[in-house]
């Protein structure tokens, strides 16, 4: 009796050692992160005897299963046995998975159970558009492309490629901001000069997606139009030639009208000069030395002024045709 008093107590902290070990629950996955409308899993193994199981996701009671087998639930929520003949499996499944889901998702067992709690985060795949559609544009020309992604959670990753190579992210520029329900919007904007014809293919992409968000444009590169450079070069070339012209011709009008104004004053200087001679010639100078002399003829005894030298001179003449005759002028 006494080896058996001494033993028991042994047993006992063994029994409810052992009992605590397996009244555990273990659930996978921890965190999970799904895209917005799809349908998600998750497991609950609990070791030992359990009656009732109980699911809460965001705090809200949403599903009951009980050992037999029976399942009360709500829409959207399901639970079954993972195995027929095991029952400490239990596959708790969510569909449609909205934005309100997102949060704590919990697995309560009835008895010395200590609950067990994953984190449910939810991602959203917006819409993806490049603007402005198919380029036409001459070679070594530079093209801009600007792609928008509306509508996101979280912010997503944007790439551009080139016939399917991708491009470098020093070319395009990228830059995001939030909206209205926790949406991000993002734009990307892509820049380089044409070289030839190609396809451009922007991209946008978040964990859950198993492919990309996608949105082609084609870019045509033509060789430069010469015409136009020709036709541009006449022009400007017409145009300095037109005024080289205009100005040809004012330079000329001046120095042709500096001409004539110096031909016109030289004449009038020449004809002052003439008049000048004229003027102080010895001929012409007759009777004006002394305006006051006299002319007297010794057989007529008349007497002529400066003024009448006119008149003197026809009759000198006249007598002359007549008469030989010696007139000594004072």
């Amino acid at each position: 009796m006494m080896v058996l008093w001494k033993i028991s107590p042994v047993l006992l902290c063994i029994s409810i050692l052992l009992r605590s070990v397996k009244m555990e629950i273990q659930l996978e996955p921890m965190n999970a992160t799904i895209l917005l409308g799809s349908d998600i899993q998750f497991y609950a193994s609990v070791q030992g005897s359990w009656d009732v199981m109980t699911w809460q996701v965001g705090g809200f009671q949403v599903l009951t299963i009980q050992k037999n087998g029976e399942v009360t639930s709500e829409n959207r929520f399901s639970a079954m046995f993972c195995q027929d003949t095991d029952t400490s499996c239990v596959q708790f499944t969510i569909y449609n998975i909205s934005r309100a889901d997102a949060g704590l998702v919990s697995c309560i067992v009835q008895g010395s159970y200590a609950p067990k709690t994953a984190n449910l985060s939810v991602q959203e795949s917006g819409t993806l558009h490049i603007l402005g559609g198919n380029q036409t544009v001459n070679q070594v020309q530079q093209v801009q492309f600007q792609c928008i992604a509306a509508g996101w959670y979280p912010t997503p990753s944007i790439s551009w490629s080139e016939n399917g190579q991708a491009v470098d992210s020093s070319v395009f520029n990228t830059t995001s901001s939030s909206i209205s329900g926790g949406l991000y919007n993002s734009t990307s904007i892509l820049r380089f000069y044409a070289s030839s014809s190609t396809a451009i293919t922007c991209s946008a992409t978040i964990s859950t997606l198993q492919k990309p968000l996608s949105d082609d444009v084609f870019l045509t590169v033509v060789p430069p139009d010469w015409t136009v450079l020709v036709a541009v070069v006449v022009s400007f070339g017409s145009c300095a030639l037109l005024v080289l012209l205009i100005v040809g011709i004012v330079f000329y009008n001046k120095q042709k009208k500096g001409k004539q104004l110096n031909y016109t004053d030289e004449m009038r200087r020449v004809r002052t000069q003439s008049h000048i001679s004229s003027v102080t010639s010895p001929e012409n100078r007759r009777g004006q030395d002394n305006p006051s002399f006299q002319v007297y003829t010794a057989e007529s005894g008349d007497v002529f002024s400066n003024q009448d030298s006119g008149c003197y001179d026809a009759q000198v003449k006249q007598a002359q045709s007549t008469k030989h005759r010696h007139v000594t002028i004072v």
